[in-house]
């Protein structure tokens, strides 16, 4: 049951978080997701995003934070395997997944419920 909990409150603190720059700074929405995602790979980096997301689990591993720590351990890995080439496919073939399965939604859904421009 805690698990839950802590995925809720943490998850709904990160969206607060992220409210709150958006509303009380000049910061665009693409700014902000880059920083989320920097921030996730920061995080990765000094070992701090695992105990981070066995903490909070879906909580973290969903939002964009999650996605900069994916991104940063495939780069991670690759290095490893490649040396300095892995430097720039690894992200790509970490986020590969994630980023075709938005793709995939997000076209079907067009699909289902005829999405159209605003006007």
């Amino acid at each position: 049951m805690m698990d839950y909990v802590n995925a809720f409150w943490v998850g709904g603190l990160i969206c607060a978080l992220v409210q709150i720059l958006m509303e009380k700074t000049k910061m665009m929405p693409g700014r902000i997701m880059v920083l989320l995602v920097v921030t996730g790979a920061v995080l990765g980096v000094f070992g701090l995003y695992e105990p981070f997301q066995e903490f909070a689990g879906a909580g973290a591993g969903v939002p964009l934070l999650g996605f900069g720590n994916v991104l940063m351990k495939g780069v991670r890995e690759a290095v490893d395997e490649q040396g300095l080439l892995g430097l720039f496919a690894g992200g790509f073939k970490a986020g590969a997944v994630g980023t075709s399965a938005a793709l995939i939604f997000g076209y079907l859904a067009s699909l289902i419920f005829r999405s159209r421009m605003k006007k």
